[in-house]
């Protein structure tokens, strides 16, 4: 998780929401990524969007069933929708999202009865670090 940390803290530097996203594949870290909406002009460019197609083209597979994600936050809708057609095994998040999270904040799509594939997920791992992150940037955004 620190290192999806240091994603999140890279996100932040270039003004864009802190959350960030590293891929695991056999303990060996094989994809990184933090939001880069505002940089691309696209609204699909969450860090998990980013790091999940970098894991998918390092393995050469659309599958990534033997691996692992760690992100900063609670993923959303989108995300979660295509971490679970890519097969993602676990999924460690930190901060619970209310607003937007799909593992249960406010819909649970990893874990939904009628998908063809469910993701363990477990939440909360250095939730406080991870939420610290994003209460600055909103902070700083509200006081320009």
């Amino acid at each position: 998780m620190r290192q999806a940390i240091k994603e999140a803290e890279r996100a932040f530097q270039e003004d864009e929401v802190p959350i960030g996203a590293v891929i695991v594949h056999k303990n060996k870290i094989i994809a990184r990524g933090h939001n880069q909406v505002e940089r691309l002009k696209d609204p699909t460019a969450h860090a998990e969007m980013l790091a999940l197609t970098s894991a998918t083209n390092y393995l050469g597979s659309k599958w990534l069933s033997q691996a692992d994600i760690y992100v900063t936050i609670e993923p959303c809708s989108m995300c979660v929708g295509a971490l679970v057609l890519a097969r993602i095994r676990n999924l460690y998040f930190g901060a619970k999202d209310p607003k937007t999270g799909a593992c249960g904040s406010v819909v649970n799509i990893a874990n939904h009865k009628k998908l063809n594939h469910r993701i363990k997920f477990k939440s909360d791992i250095l939730d406080k670090e991870c939420g610290l992150l994003l209460k600055e940037f909103f902070r700083k955004k509200r006081n320009k």
